[in-house]
């Protein structure tokens, strides 16, 4: 797929097909998210894997976005470790760099995903955090879902020419 090709045709994806996907594809998404750019090159992030229907259910329960787990083929938990961030506060904008990369590796795959925010929702990183058994250093970033889409969206139109400055506001 084609580099603007991929990044315009790229949806957000809240429905799947019974279709199961690959750990080679999987591990392939989270490489494409490891070759994310970090702040000093310090690669904070974590990466924990989930199938499991009880896991998926206890994290729609403690989490109002996540309903699309249910249908999801498997999920992944992006988490950044504090003390791998090059300073406070860059572990966040690591682990978004990283996402994104996955997002698009899924859709290159041909494989629909959803990017569930967590971080920066207290109670959301708390309910995550007891529910994965994560270090103290580690925290949950976000949840990506993934699955084969049931269907195709169309591209809308984002370009907002109104939103570009040159130079000076």
């Amino acid at each position: 797929m084609e580099l603007f090709e991929a990044l315009f045709s790229r949806r957000s994806i809240r429905k799947y097909l019974e279709k199961e996907i690959a750990d080679s594809q999987i591990e392939q998404i989270i490489e494409a998210g490891m070759f994310a750019p970090s702040a000093v090159n310090k690669q904070p992030w974590h990466f924990i894997v989930f199938r499991n229907s009880e896991t998926i259910k206890s994290i729609i329960e403690v989490h109002p976005n996540a309903g699309m787990l249910v249908g999801a083929s498997a999920g992944i938990l992006i988490c950044f470790d504090k003390q791998l961030e090059h300073d406070h506060g860059y572990g966040p904008i690591d682990c978004s760099a990283a996402t994104q990369n996955m997002l698009l590796a899924a859709h290159g795959l041909g494989i629909g995903s959803c990017w569930v925010g967590i971080y920066p929702r207290e109670n959301r990183i708390e309910a995550l955090h007891k529910l994965f058994n994560l270090p103290e250093h580690v925290i949950p970033f976000a949840v990506i879902s993934l699955g084969y889409s049931e269907l195709v969206k169309s591209k809308p139109d984002r370009f907002k020419k109104d939103r570009i400055h040159y130079e000076k506001w």
